[in-house]
């Protein structure tokens, strides 16, 4: 344990030599973090059962605030409205009968829903559609003077916002009690190794941990640490690696063509994914440390045999989110196809929309929705094309055919999501279809941020991910690997480590990379 632990600091030490952080932002990948971190834990154990909620709570708004002590005042506000909303649409249910209390509850948690919605757009989406009308009205010769709002996106908004929305509606459904303790629910809400990026949780699968006295026990937060482990891996030799390469080439959509874009729009994918799943990671290996119980974000994306699966496998608690309060409420798939089609669509939109205000990021959004929908549409055409020409679609190389179309066309959406602007998108796409595969014998692919070396690593650090999920297919990899002799098993550690110390990306001019999805 002892060994770990030093081998865990060691890493964080190393990454933050020279490095020249201004602020004292609690990102994983920080020295800052190897602090907060090990204080958090050492006294969450030490000190009394009743009390450790509390220890908690500060913890978790001193993270939060370590980015903006401003901000806090915003998730504070959330917090003390879906907490009085839960309180109050319960109470309905007790104080009246019959139509007048549906009627209260409704009020209650359409107001809940518009107040913490209204706070979000303001933050993130006034910008984009005050600039979107004034577009818009130029067409017909209008000019309009709307004042712009000008703030920063306070970091995790989109996602605490979610969480708190969640418990609202759940209290409203009937699936859960509301909180009485507002100390403890506004731990729910902050708890710091979920706040920023999620894992999105619900109410029912968290909150009640809170209450439950937690020991100290070795081979748990050894697991724990071996997740987070794997997940500065991920981050700091393989995401921040390929984000180079991506974006030398993604912020100058002009200066490149053919197999240039097309390697950036492959890293990308592995970029994006590395980057959050190794947060999900690091945050589930955290909390695990403390015996808190985070939800799987990711399960192999990459390996899925098609969009619907996909979706089932990326970023599963945004998902899940959107399909208990989103498609569900809105008829699913028990409807007409017309009226299924439409649900699909508008789920997607949206979910494109919460990623980012921008006209590329809705379109990232259709194209998913799209994918599916034209997908059904022609399932019997497909199933009959392969019955007709007596395919095999059970074998290997059939599913292997099945993940490389997925793939692509996730990878093609990729373009719209990594893409500054849709114009850029545009560009980036037109000159794909450019034919230049002599950059790889010319040497020229290695001049974009990524010599022979490094891009050489970069793959190797692809495959590396590769290699992993399709053993984590077979079970929990850590469960296997604690199998293992012990000798094997420490030396698997310290190989990790030695390769983040050698191939991580850290050191003079080289900035600790903020996670892709803080933007969101």
């Amino acid at each position: 344990m002892v060994a770990l632990i030093f081998s865990y600091g060691i890493i964080f030490v190393v990454v933050q030599i020279n490095n020249g952080l201004e602020s004292i932002r609690l990102l994983f990948n920080s020295i800052n973090f190897l602090t907060f971190f090990p204080i958090v834990t050492i006294v969450y154990f030490l000190i009394p059962h009743k009390a450790r909620w509390v220890w908690l709570l500060i913890g978790s708004y001193y993270f939060y605030m370590s980015w903006n002590p401003k901000y806090a005042i915003l998730i504070g506000t959330s917090t003390l409205i879906t907490y009085f909303s839960g309180l109050l649409i319960e109470g309905a249910d007790k104080r009246f009968e019959g139509e007048k209390s549906v009627k209260l509850k409704k009020f209650w948690v359409f107001g809940s829903l518009f107040t913490n919605l209204g706070i979000l757009f303001l933050f993130k989406y006034y910008n984009f559609f005050t600039s979107s009308l004034t577009r818009l009205f130029s067409l017909f010769n209008i000019t309009l003077q709307i004042p712009t709002f000008d703030f920063l996106l306070p970091v995790g908004i989109s996602f605490y916002t979610f969480q708190a929305l969640s418990y609202t509606i759940d209290v409203y459904r009937g699936d859960i009690k509301a909180e009485k303790n507002l100390g403890k629910y506004a731990l729910f809400v902050a708890f710091f190794p979920q706040l920023v990026a999620g894992p999105i949780e619900k109410s029912k699968d968290l909150l009640y941990q809170f209450d439950e006295e937690h020991s100290f026990d070795y081979r748990r937060a050894k697991s724990g640490l071996v997740l987070m482990l794997w997940g500065f891996f991920e981050k700091m030799v393989v995401a921040d690696r390929l984000a180079i390469f991506v974006n030398t080439v993604y912020n100058n959509p002009n200066n490149y063509k053919g197999m240039e874009i097309i390697v950036a729009t492959i890293f990308f994918a592995f970029q994006i994914y590395c980057d959050f799943a190794s947060y999900s990671d690091i945050a589930r290996g955290a909390a695990e440390v403390m015996d808190f119980r985070l939800s799987t974000n990711f399960r192999q994306p990459y390996l899925s045999k098609s969009i619907k699966e996909f979706w089932r496998r990326w970023h599963i608690t945004l998902g899940a989110w959107f399909k208990d309060y989103l498609y569900i409420p809105l008829g699913g798939n028990r409807c007409s196809k017309p009226r299924n089609y439409f649900n699909i669509m508008t789920v997607f939109l949206i979910s494109g929309l919460w990623h980012g205000a921008a006209a590329n990021f809705v379109i990232w959004g259709a194209l998913h929705g799209a994918y599916q929908v034209i997908g059904d549409i022609l399932r019997p055409i497909k199933d009959k094309a392969i019955e007709k020409l007596h395919i095999k679609a059970d074998v290997f190389g059939f599913r292997v055919f099945q993940v490389i179309i997925t793939f692509i066309l996730v990878d093609f959406a990729w373009i719209f999501f990594r893409a500054n602007t849709f114009t850029d998108a545009k560009i980036l796409i037109k000159n794909m279809m450019y034919f230049n595969p002599w950059v790889f014998t010319s040497g020229s692919i290695y001049k974009l941020g990524l010599d022979f070396k490094d891009f050489r690593v970069a793959i190797i650090g692809i495959i590396i991910v590769i290699i992993v999920d399709l053993l984590k297919r077979n079970g929990n990899l850590r469960i296997k690997l604690e199998e293992q002799n012990v000798l094997f098993k420490w030396a698997l550690y310290m190989v990790t480590v030695i390769c983040i110390l050698v191939f991580g990306m850290y050191g003079p001019g080289f900035n600790a990379q903020q996670f892709i999805y803080f933007q969101f």
